[in-house]
């Protein structure tokens, strides 16, 4: 059986909802920024990079600082926080 390397699953479960939320935040930022200009495509193309970037980039620097373990925790912590910002946004809670 493959041992589970627990302290670096809760890093990268601290680690991807942190990030994860800026992104998603990040998200709903760029939305209203291009919604209210006449070329959205350029804002949100810009924003969408940016936000691959620092999610990749952080992804990244915790699985080589932490192991493979910590990138189970960080792309767990990523679908749930996507998850529950899925459900706030289907749900229409108030911004």
């Amino acid at each position: 059986m493959i041992p589970f390397e627990w302290t670096q699953i809760m890093i990268g479960l601290c680690a991807g909802t942190a990030i994860s939320a800026l992104y998603f935040a990040g998200l709903a930022y760029g939305m209203r920024i291009a919604l209210r200009t006449t070329s959205p495509i350029r804002i949100l193309s810009i924003s969408a990079t940016l936000r691959m970037a620092v999610l990749l980039g952080a992804g990244w620097v915790v699985t080589t600082q932490s192991g493979p373990w910590a990138f189970v925790g960080f792309g767990a912590a990523f679908f749930v926080v996507r998850f529950i910002a899925t459900t706030v946004a289907r749900i229409g809670a108030p911004a």
